[in-house]
């Protein structure tokens, strides 16, 4: 059995590194690529050194060099970043997972232009936990949809800047689907002052931001006598390495369209 080769972009970052290990780890993936900004303290040096056994891959700020050879690359770094490799990966056929999250419409709309071009599996959380979560949300919001108020509460590292995390969005667009709403026209995201009654038919985010927390989700179903709460709660990045690599097995054999984590799951 041939081997997936594979690139890594942010690939001195904790994700990269976690990324990194489960490919040189996997019997069935071989790293062929990383990646990282101009700049980086880390280009030039052997990719997997951390591990103490190299990879013979040395992490590279120019995309020719860092995808060479590459069939599918894994980008969990930032909006911008991704949006360049995007384009580059469209034009020369290089599928791509992604777990960057933050986009604007924009930014979604070009990564739907290029799955026209190549294979392209997006998603804001790659556990195979946090996915089962959502369809149990998809199921419970059926259940729940009058009498319930929805309130949606995450809580990540001190270092993460996007708020509320891309999985928070994913869960409240999952129960807005499910009840017939658009989430735009829902969400809430900030309460002060003085806020008035709550619209039954709003969807509330809160996010917490403090140490080292590595993902924390609990959905609120609070009804009259009765709360119901469905949790996701993530103790380590490997789980994302793990979903990440699943989804690169899964586009291995697509030539091109746009894919998530309830595609790789089989849960839709």
């Amino acid at each position: 059995m041939s081997q997936l080769k594979i690139a890594v972009a942010g690939a001195s970052g904790r994700m990269g590194r976690m990324l990194i290990e489960a490919i040189q780890e996997a019997s069935d993936t071989v790293l062929t690529g990383a990646l990282d900004v101009p700049g980086s303290s880390s280009l030039g040096s052997d990719a997997a050194a951390f591990l103490g056994s190299p990879a013979g891959v040395l992490i590279e700020s120019d995309l020719a060099r860092g995808l060479q050879g590459a069939q599918i690359l894994i980008d969990f770094t930032r909006p911008e970043g991704t949006l360049e490799h995007l384009r580059y990966c469209a034009e020369h056929g290089i599928k791509m997972v992604i777990g960057t999250t933050g986009f604007d419409q924009a930014g979604k709309d070009a990564i739907a232009a290029a799955a026209q071009k190549t294979a392209i599996m997006l998603s804001p959380n790659m556990s195979v936990g946090v996915n089962v979560t959502l369809k149990l949300l998809e199921m419970a919001a059926k259940s729940f949809a009058e009498g319930y108020d929805i309130e949606i509460i995450e809580a990540h590292h001190r270092h993460k800047i996007d708020a509320p995390s891309g999985t928070a969005l994913k869960m409240g667009e999952v129960i807005a689907d499910a009840l017939g709403r658009n989430l735009d026209d829902v969400a809430v995201y900030a309460r002060e002052g003085i806020t008035g009654a709550r619209d039954p038919s709003s969807i509330g985010f809160a996010a917490i931001r403090g140490g080292d927390i590595v993902g924390d989700h609990t959905v609120l179903f609070a009804g009259i006598g009765e709360r119901i709460e469905i949790s996701h709660k993530s103790s380590s990045r490997v789980t994302y390495a793990h979903g990440s690599l699943r989804a690169a097995r899964f586009l291995a054999d697509k030539s091109s369209g746009l894919y998530d984590m309830q595609d790789v799951l089989n849960l839709k």
